[in-house]
């Protein structure tokens, strides 16, 4: 099993990383199915827009709502996300996919939805699996996995050298 995750350690930090890490992938032809993670500052102080990018090549969906610059709680747009799930799942059921990219194991699945179906159809279908892992969330993701991810150091080497090993088109 080709599992792994990783979790940066500033606010925002795993988006960029695996946004990156997409990108360089998507530029050596491996084939991503999954997400990465837009955060867009707003000009009124509120907290950022978030935004997914279904990958390789799908719409890129608002899964945050505006509640107004002093609104506190979640901001999750579920139905936005369960979209991009969807949309991965599409994916991952059509083949050809090389790589699972999911951008954060987070409270949604915490609960117990968003992406896990959509991890487990991969490891099922013997499709490495790529995950950032929200910090607040470490813990329902370790009882998710059953320990069996390999935790890699937040930074493109260290998840570039893992990928090259789980990925064999890439050697």
């Amino acid at each position: 099993m080709k599992f792994a995750y990783t979790i940066a350690p500033g606010r925002g930090e795993t988006n960029l990383l695996l946004a990156d890490i997409a990108a360089q992938l998507a530029d050596r032809g491996v084939r991503i199915a999954g997400t990465v993670q837009i955060d867009s500052d707003r000009e009124d102080g509120g907290k950022c827009d978030m935004d997914v990018q279904v990958l390789p090549d799908g719409p890129t969906i608002r899964i945050s709502q505006f509640r107004g610059v002093e609104a506190r709680g979640c901001r999750l747009d579920t139905d936005a996300l369960e979209q991009a799930v969807a949309l991965t799942e599409q994916a991952l059921t059509k083949g050809d996919i090389d790589l699972l990219l999911v951008n954060k194991f987070g409270k949604h699945e915490a609960e117990g939805r968003g992406f896990r179906d959509a991890i487990a159809m991969a490891l099922q279908a013997d499709i490495p699996v790529l995950v950032g892992v929200n910090k607040l969330n470490r813990d329902a993701f370790d009882a998710f996995s059953s320990g069996g991810a390999e935790e890699l150091a937040s930074d493109a080497g260290s998840v570039l050298a893992w990928l090259n090993g789980a990925l064999p088109e890439l050697t």
